[in-house]
């Protein structure tokens, strides 16, 4: 399918938005719950955001809306702040909207979208597989209808509640259990099918014929959104650094959608175009009293299997989410039972033990830092944006230990001592590589010559290629000659600067050609 034909808005596009805004609707209102922010908040990020998205956006096929990692990410977010669900709390959400979509926006301005490509993989793991992990356990409460109230602390709470059969609700219990049969049931015949929505309503005529006495949504403010950024600025330097987090981790999901996507069908994916769509999404939320958001990849498989062409799609999931604001009441007799078991459904698919475990086998650091990623978010929770931060530091951490560590092969012919280092040769790794060779040398003491093979150096920076010449001049003091071969350009162009034109003459030279 040719780009032209995607950007031809048809009338697939139509029924994709409505299929995409018959789940929207419902999970919104369980995100929000999420988020501890009430349902119109959700409601109000479900609406507008998805049409202002639709101007940027690079992909046909990403559906933008609240999700439950970013509510998570907010709730750790704003905890700290205000007391959830209160005015206050509600504004510094709006804000936190506000300082994502700024991110993003500068992200996709300044053409520097490649950032989406650069988070660690063992980090994302770690996160998504420790953030999914708390969220379920911070709905199952709600999902067993707990009446006494659980011990502070979300892994601490999901454990008391299990630990205390006695304590659940049997009707809560049930309603649970059939709305996550009915949405992986649903989803396992197609994605097409919305078993969010079909629960969601069998929840409501269920609580209306029977007069569910349960915990219920409540009131739901009806009517489309007051536009202001009447926000509480005060607030805005506590809020940038988990804003920008937010920014960058929650786009990895969505950047991950287009990707996946655009590889399947050949087609080009502009990631600048996609921060500034997400940017200008979160925007819209803040302005109309709504929460962060980003791409959800359950939602855009609904929009690729119902037909989407363009875009557009995710503008008609807007409008429709706009036009059922005025029937919002409709979801007041809701079982919150529901809510929760929507959410656990939602990231079922986000617990990745296999994966995270599996990681030993490929790379033992790196899966020491999906762990520790892991087990940083259960810690830090609710300030989950904290762990993700640890875990960016650790990664890094652990990619400049291991650069620091270059791998040397040695060998000798007759009385010239062959050296060939591999990797990255810079301010790290320099002395690692001086203490390897004087070691070789002091270990063969015939060596009346040495040459460093340079072809397997990704890169040398001036202090590695200061430290090349040290060893050069300590070896010429020592009566001992060096060559260096095999240089790449980027090699010989940083070596003639430090060794000089008049020492490089007689130090550089490449291997005959075989």
């Amino acid at each position: 399918m040719s780009a032209r034909t995607r950007e031809r808005f048809s009338f697939r596009d139509v029924i994709s938005g409505a299929s995409v805004a018959l789940v929207l609707i419902p999970q919104s209102v369980a995100y929000a719950e999420l988020a501890g922010l009430p349902p119109q908040v959700g409601l109000y990020a479900g609406a507008i955001p998805p049409i202002a998205a639709a101007f940027f956006a690079s992909s046909p096929y990403l559906q933008t809306g609240p999700g439950a990692p970013t509510a998570l990410l907010t709730l750790g977010a704003l905890l700290p702040l205000a007391a959830r669900g209160t005015p206050e709390y509600i504004a510094l959400a709006a804000l936190l909207a506000l300082v994502v979509g700024i991110t993003r926006a500068l992200v996709g301005l300044f053409r520097a979208g490649k950032v989406a490509y650069l988070m660690s993989q063992p980090v994302l793991l770690g996160f998504t597989t420790g953030a999914a992990t708390l969220i379920f356990c911070s709905q199952l409460p709600g999902a067993l209808g707990m009446t006494d109230a659980p011990p502070a602390g979300v892994v601490q709470a999901a454990a008391w509640s299990l630990s205390h059969p006695g304590s659940w609700e049997l009707t809560s219990l049930i309603l649970t259990a059939l709305t996550v049969a009915i949405i992986l049931g649903a989803r396992r015949v197609s994605p097409l099918i919305p078993g969010v929505l079909i629960a969601s309503a069998a929840a409501i005529a269920f609580s209306v014929w029977t007069g569910y006495a349960g915990p219920v949504v409540g009131s739901v403010p009806t009517g489309l959104p007051s536009l202001s950024l009447n926000l509480p600025w005060t607030s805005l330097p506590l809020l940038v650094v988990p804003g920008v987090v937010i920014a960058l981790v929650g786009f990895s999901e969505a950047s991950s959608i287009a990707r996946t996507y655009a590889t399947e069908e050949r087609t080009p994916w502009d990631p600048n175009r996609e921060f500034i769509g997400q940017g200008l999404a979160n925007v819209a939320s803040a302005v109309s009293g709504g929460m962060p958001v980003g791409g959800s990849f359950a939602r855009s498989t609904i929009a690729r299997m119902s037909g989407a062409r363009t875009r557009w799609s995710g503008a008609v999931t807007g409008v429709l989410g706009l036009a059922f604001l005025p029937f919002a009441w409709i979801l007041e007799p809701l079982p919150r039972a529901v809510l929760a078991a929507i959410v656990m459904a939602a990231v079922a698919s986000l617990v990745k033990f296999p994966a995270l475990l599996g990681l030993w086998k490929h790379s033992k650091p790196q899966a020491l830092v999906g762990y520790s990623t892991f087990a940083l978010t259960l810690i830090l929770s609710p300030r989950v944006d904290q762990a993700v931060l640890l875990g960016v530091v650790l990664a890094l951490g652990v990619h400049a230990w291991r650069e620091m560590q270059p791998r040397i092969n040695s060998w000798v012919e007759g009385d010239t001592l062959h050296i060939r280092p591999e990797g990255v040769l810079w301010f790290g790794s320099a002395p690692e590589l001086e203490e390897d060779a004087f070691a070789l040398l002091e270990r063969d003491d015939g060596t009346t010559r040495i040459v460093f093979h340079l072809g397997a150096l990704g890169r040398i920076d001036y202090t590695g290629a200061l430290g090349l010449k040290q060893l050069q001049e300590d070896a010429d003091r020592a009566g001992i000659p060096v060559e260096f071969v095999e240089c790449p350009v980027h090699a010989e162009r940083i070596l003639r600067r430090v060794l000089g034109p008049e020492t490089l003459e007689g130090a550089l030279r490449r291997l005959p050609a075989d």
